[in-house]
């Protein structure tokens, strides 16, 4: 083993090739729950940890709450002993190798929250011993690994890169993905030490397309600049839809105009501001580490003021489309469909229609949606809705309808047909024949 002399290294790479280890993961949720069922279909044995009892009986019983999980791919591996979930963190002291997958909000001043990450290392430092390997895949700034996670693991007396081993593997889920998923995505994976390095490489191999980095913190990095470059390229066609809003231009004509060249452009489209666990947040952990080094990052936050600027500029558009059929948005009757932060899918984390609905809410318009995927929300004041069920009645008693997802099951010459005016934010209705006269886009 290269730069590896370690007993409980070689031990530990040993146990991993034969797959004799006992693998855990914290967090069985968009990111937890598809890497355990990955790892144990592979053959290793998974322990899953999760403080929601509801989920943990959920995947004891084979049944999915991840729509990128398959029910019977799950009741697979549960029926076979391969994977099983608990409350409690008791069984790390089975655990050979820990991935810790939590949540790492922002707070409400717009700093990184690590409390999820902080809590999970002190739990694994409780029941640590010799010869595991801990990763780290929850998105962070550059530096956790090390200034966070490493000294928690290392106030135990064991010496990281000699006694245990700890590495940073950001996700990369995409959730209602069918191309892309866990299983053929690469996973970028950087050691604290070569031996660190060395052993989680040679773990994520056995299941997973290997990308290896000098450090954690180039791995951390890395997971910062993909979202970060996403989240900067749709404000810049945001802006775009601004303009040509003004100027009375189609920019979805313009967008796809442009996608026609075959190099120099990625396409990406504008919309109601940005939703997801990614997209809002990493650039946030970036631009806030930046000052720590005397660097404002301008262009990374100014993308941030945009795409936050999209979400009111469909608040606005609803206010002149109903101003322009001489109606006021107190009393207005609004239906909207999809609330989803993006299509296909039932996460509404940082979903822009949330906020959308409740700036609609605030003015008192009379606010009603539709999600075939969400059954229910529930926004920032605690206000909860229910989706309702579509029909010709409840789409004509609408004054407006705004959508704000465009699920592809929903048939969109059925809905043009019945409404009085849409307000397409995502060009849901780009191929509807009849009726476009009703539609203005954003």
């Amino acid at each position: 083993m290269k730069d590896v002399d370690s007993i409980a290294a070689l031990s530990l790479k040993e146990k991993i090739i034969q797959k004799k280890i006992v693998l855990a993961v914290i967090g069985l949720g968009y990111v937890g729950l598809p890497l355990a069922l990955e790892n144990a279909k592979s053959g290793f044995l998974v322990l899953g940890i999760d403080k929601d009892s509801d989920k943990v009986a959920q995947v004891n019983l084979g049944n999915s709450y991840i729509r990128d999980v398959r029910d019977s791919d799950l009741l697979q591996v549960v029926s076979r002993g391969r994977l099983s979930a608990t409350t409690s963190f008791g069984v790390l002291e089975r655990a050979d190798v820990v991935i810790i997958c939590v949540p790492t909000p922002l707070t409400a001043t717009r700093e990184p929250d690590l409390s999820y990450v902080t809590n999970a290392a002190l739990e694994i430092a409780k029941r640590l011993h010799r010869g595991q390997l801990i990763t780290l895949e929850s998105t962070t700034y550059p530096g956790t690994t090390e200034q966070v996670v490493q000294p928690i693991l290392e106030k135990t007396g064991l010496k990281v890169g000699r006694d245990l081993f700890l590495a940073f593997s950001p996700e990369r889920v995409d959730p209602g993905n069918i191309k892309y998923t866990t299983k053929n995505t690469s996973k970028i994976v950087g050691g604290v030490t070569p031996a660190c390095l060395d052993l989680a490489c040679t773990f994520y191999s056995q299941t997973l397309q290997v990308v290896p980095v000098s450090s954690p913190a180039v791995a951390e990095i890395t997971k910062l600049f993909e979202n970060t470059y996403r989240a900067v390229n749709i404000a810049l066609v945001n802006e775009l839809m601004f303009l040509c809003d003004r100027m009375g231009i189609d920019v979805w004509e313009v967008v796809d105009a442009a996608g026609t060249k075959p190099f120099g452009i990625q396409t990406f489209y504008p919309g109601p501001g940005v939703g997801g666990h990614c997209i809002p947040i990493d650039p946030f952990y970036l631009s806030w580490k930046a000052k720590e080094y005397s660097y404002n990052t301008k262009f990374i936050e100014m993308a941030g003021e945009i795409n936050a600027e999209a979400t009111q500029h469909v608040f606005k558009k609803v206010y002149r489309v109903l101003n322009n059929r001489k109606k006021s948005i107190n009393g207005s009757r609004i239906l909207v469909i999809g609330v989803a932060y993006k299509k296909d899918i039932d996460d509404v984390r940082e979903s822009p229609a949330l906020r959308i609905i409740a700036m609609l809410l605030d003015e008192q318009a009379d606010v009603v949606y539709h999600d075939p995927y969400v059954p229910s929300i529930t926004l920032a004041n605690s206000v909860s809705l229910k989706s309702i069920v579509l029909s010709e009645d409840e789409i004509k008693k609408a004054d407006c309808m705004l959508i704000l997802t465009d699920h592809s099951c929903l048939d969109y010459n059925w809905l043009t047909e019945h409404a009085a005016v849409i307000i397409d934010a995502r060009n849901a209705t780009k191929d509807v024949k009849t009726g476009r006269e009703k539609i203005v886009k954003i």
